[in-house]
């Protein structure tokens, strides 16, 4: 029969069969009323983003669970596609086009939008590419894009019923303001850093009467934008100074004292600085207090026009400036030095700036309360449940989302105005007139919608929403959602509300948040620090079935795990272990006498491997149901290294090579049917590796891909012979082992007594015998009735029996003391060395303390080692004595 090849080299068949799975249709999932669906979506990379690891190991995870559910008689579904970024994406473009001496404003709108597609077109597809070498074996044929006709029709649909149901309006209101990126951004795009700051005392003084407060503020540059300060009304420190008019530092505008339940009495002085404009807490007190606005920084974080030597200058610079001038002009009390957290754009760093601005908002207290009730009322299953916390607490102080972009990249508003009497008409297309005044003079909003707006609706949208199609009829809702934590506010909770507004129901069951994937030593990955790892490079070196396994094991939901090239390095020993058992099978196999094993009378070693399958596809199965993908790898990589190579093609071995057609034929069939479940059960986690050895395999069918999932069978049941073999693999291994320590090599034969009372033992030993002979270096076994002990003999005491293997002829005791000598020289030769080393105070001073541990560790172990050859030592010579 046709064997695999010598080496193990993945590299010679992964894009063929991967090529193979994609033209051939294997992934495409149809409307198929015979069967129940089983759907999950890509989370949409950024369309010129590039794999990581992260990547890597969500798609390696949601392809694990779509193998098995399509080998598990579902028609499986997974939809991939990729978001077009619109931050992001418009950032790099704007880069491209300035160092080629252009610029947005000079390209105008049409232009840039021209550059960007051509961006996307030569870049969308490498993410796609390097996916396909990973082994993701998601639906091609149903790709999507958020900017494609029915997607952006499908954002148009929601944002118009929106409007209409009244959720979403036009207001002035802050916003998180990026000035690198000239955008607003929504909260969940702000991420919080701690910085080391300063706490500014300043001093405002009464405009009628003597003296002065004090105000402490993180950002003096705002005073200039400051319209009243607040008290708490319950605080009786401040009640005569109610209604007192300020003069405001460096700006000489009055400003009066006013109370408001916002002020905390209890926190600092209880005393804060109003500035409605960039401050979101103080929009509020305003708009309650009505003191109006007054903007003091502009959207590129200069200062504005009217406040003298300070108007134009960057926001620091004049920080910088005023803190000059309270200081000359006494109105400086003092200043503190400060450790805070201090808002910044997720995609670029760069501080943000609360703004007044005029923005689209979504209102979102409505559609909040649905998803939350969806949650507590356990119809949505999060993966680990500690995220329903974060859930909760969001949803419950959720505010309004502010959905418009100032960026040219995207979605833009289906919002129109009349130039002539500002009417505002929201139209999937641009209307001939007004509605109101009959006006042909009509210009649409410039802004684009947020990101978001569009993926959250990304779960019914790929499957034809808004229109009413099969795929949606059959594929909708999915089942599992697979994402990182970090994303939960942006993009999970946005697709639960989005979708039970529009479909009445929730996108998915479960969300299942993978962790994030550090360094070695546990740091985040960056360009910074240079510790990324590119998949590629790892996939091209080991295969993409070592990477894959490498993410899942002792991957566990929701936790961050540590990325090691040693672990790359083992599974792909794992996977040469399986390729070698396989060829070792493959050239023991004659495919005309493998027969069904139902027709055959086993064996014992037969009946336990059958058992132990049984066992871990029972534990696999559920593992994977309960999304505990780490234990699941880890079960089927312990069967296979275990149970099927150590020690089922060793227990068989003898039943191959002798004269006995029938238990030949038992054991070729048991091999044959073992190892095509085997592949079975690892192809969702090794797919390439798996579906190569299948081509090869006598009983294969069309391809692996397509198999059925192994089920749990009460006739593979073998209590007995389980019982027997466990306890021949204990006793083999614990006559290995103490061979081993004497230095005896396996070719040297010995007689072996058991000792037992137990009849079902002596029974167990005497039909084992045959493996303890050939697997054990056992010449003879006897079998007796228990006995303490045997003089000049190896004993080993087990649970209700003892083992006696008779050291004459075995060990030449002169020469086993000589060895044992020399290695107690050399141990006490390295003890000297790392005493020498712990003894040396300079060393021990400067030497990292990493590296003193380390020789800390070389003593406790030599010292140990010491104790033990001193011990083997004396009992060696006692023997040569006694001899």
């Amino acid at each position: 029969m046709k064997n695999l090849e010598k080496v193990y080299q993945p590299k010679s068949f992964e894009d063929r069969i991967y090529k193979k799975w994609k033209e051939d249709g294997y992934f495409t999932a149809k409307v198929n009323p015979e069967k129940e669906p089983y759907t999950i979506v890509m989370p949409p990379p950024n369309v010129t983003g590039k794999l990581h690891l992260g990547h890597a190991m969500n798609n390696t995870i949601q392809d694990i669970i779509i193998r098995h559910k399509r080998m598990d008689g579902f028609e499986a579904l997974w939809v991939p596609g990729t978001d077009h970024a619109s931050i992001s994406t418009e950032a790099k473009v704007v880069n491209k086009i300035t160092s080629e001496g252009k610029s947005k404003e000079s390209l105008g709108r049409e232009g840039f939008l021209e550059e960007a597609w051509a961006w996307t077109e030569e870049y969308g597809g490498n993410i796609k590419n390097q996916l396909e070498k990973l082994g993701v074996s998601c639906d091609w044929s149903r790709d999507s894009f958020t900017l494609d006709e029915n997607l952006s029709r499908a954002v148009t649909t929601y944002f118009i019923k929106l409007y209409e149901d009244g959720l979403i309006y036009q207001g002035n209101r802050i916003v998180n303001w990026c000035p690198s990126c000239g955008t607003a951004i929504s909260d969940a795009e702000v991420e919080y850093e701690e910085e080391e700051g300063h706490l500014w005392h300043i001093r405002y003084p009464y405009k009628d009467r003597e003296g002065y407060i004090v105000i402490a503020t993180t950002r003096p540059e705002t005073l200039l934008g400051d319209l009243a300060v607040a008290v708490n009304p319950e605080d009786e420190r401040y009640k005569e100074i109610l209604g007192e008019k300020l003069i405001l530092p460096l700006v000489g505008r009055e400003i009066p004292v006013i109370a408001d339940d916002y002020v905390d009495k209890e926190y600092g002085t209880g005393m804060v600085k109003i500035t409605p404009s960039h401050d979101p807490n103080d929009f509020e007190v305003g708009a309650r207090h009505d003191l109006g606005q007054c903007i003091v920084i502009e959207e590129d974080a200069a200062i504005s026009k009217g406040y003298g030597r300070y108007s134009g200058l960057e926001r620091l610079e004049a920080r910088k400036l005023i803190v000059e001038d309270l200081e000359k002009e006494g109105l400086l009390e003092k200043t503190e030095h400060l450790h805070h957290t201090v808002g910044h754009c997720e995609r670029c760093n760069e501080t943000i700036e609360p703004l007044i601005s005029k923005q689209w908002f979504v209102k979102m207290e409505s559609l909040a309360k649905p998803a939350l009730e969806a949650y507590k009322n356990g119809d949505l299953n999060l993966i680990p449940s500690r995220f329903g916390k974060v859930y909760t607490n969001w949803l419950e102080n959720i505010r309004d989302w502010c959905i418009s972009r100032q960026l040219w990249w995207g979605h833009r508003l289906p919002v129109y105005y009349c130039e002539d009497c500002g009417e505002v008409i929201v139209s999937a297309e641009k209307p001939d007139t007004c509605s109101k005044c009959g006006s042909s003079n009509l210009i649409q909003d410039p802004d684009t919608l947020d990101t978001w707006f569009s993926s959250a609706l990304w779960a019914f949208s790929t499957l034809g929403w808004p229109k009413d199609t099969e795929d949606l009829k059959y594929f909708f809702p999915t089942n599992t959602l697979v994402t990182g934590y970090d994303i939960i506010f942006f993009w999970v909770i946005r697709m639960v509300f989005s979708t039970l507004y529009n479909m009445g129901e929730l996108p998915f069951t479960n969300v299942y948040f993978t962790g994030l994937i550090r360094d070695s030593q546990g740091r985040k990955m960056s360009k910074s620090l240079g510790n990324g790892i590119d998949p590629i490079v790892v996939i091209d070196e080991y295969g993409a079935d070592a990477l894959r396994f490498t993410l899942i094991s002792g991957n566990s939901p929701g936790n961050d795990m540590r990325f090691y090239m040693e672990k790359v390095e083992s599974n792909r020993n794992f996977a040469n272990k399986l390729w070698n058992a396989t060829r070792f099978v493959l050239m023991n196999l004659d495919e005309s006498k493998i027969k069904p094993l139902e027709e055959l009378e086993l064996e014992a070693e037969d009946k336990w491997i059958l058992s132990c399958l049984n066992t871990v596809t029972k534990q696999i199965s559920q593992n994977l149901e309960k999304f505990e993908f780490g234990n699941a790898g880890n079960a089927i990589y312990e069967f296979i290294w275990n149970e099927f190579c150590d020690w089922y093609i060793e227990l068989v071995k003898p039943r191959l090579y002798n004269d006995d057609l029938q238990g030949n034929i038992t054991a070729q069939s048991t091999l044959n049917a073992v190892l095509m479940n085997i592949i079975k059960l690892l192809h969702p986690f090794m797919p390439f590796i798996t579906e190569e050895i299948y081509s090869y395999l006598p009983d294969k069918k069309d391809m692996l891909i397509n198999e059925s999932w192994p089920k749990y069978k009460e006739e593979w049941v073998f209590e007995k012979e389980e019982e027997k073999i466990t306890l021949a693999i204990d006793a083999i291994t614990s006559i290995r082992n103490a061979r081993a320590e004497l230095n005896i090599p396996p070719k040297k034969k010995s007689k072996m007594i058991f000792a037992t009372n137990e009849d079902h033992l002596k029974e167990s030993f005497e039909e084992m015998s045959l493996h303890f002979k050939t697997l054990a270096s056992a010449e003879e076994i006897i079998i007796e009735d228990d006995m303490d002990e045997l003089e000049n003999a190896i004993s080993l005491v087990k649970n209700q029996y003892k083992i006696f293997i008779p050291l004459e002829g075995l060990i030449d005791y002169q020469k086993e003391l000589d060895r044992l000598l020399k290695d107690q020289k050399k141990n006490e030769s390295e003890l000297k060395r790392a005493e020498g080393k712990l003894n040396n105070e300079s060393f021990v001073k400067k030497a990292p303390e990493k590296l003193v541990e380390e020789e800390r560790k070389k003593i406790e172990k030599y010292r140990n080692i010491k104790m033990e050859l001193e011990e083997s030592i004396e009992n060696l010579r006692g023997k040569i004595n006694e001899l």
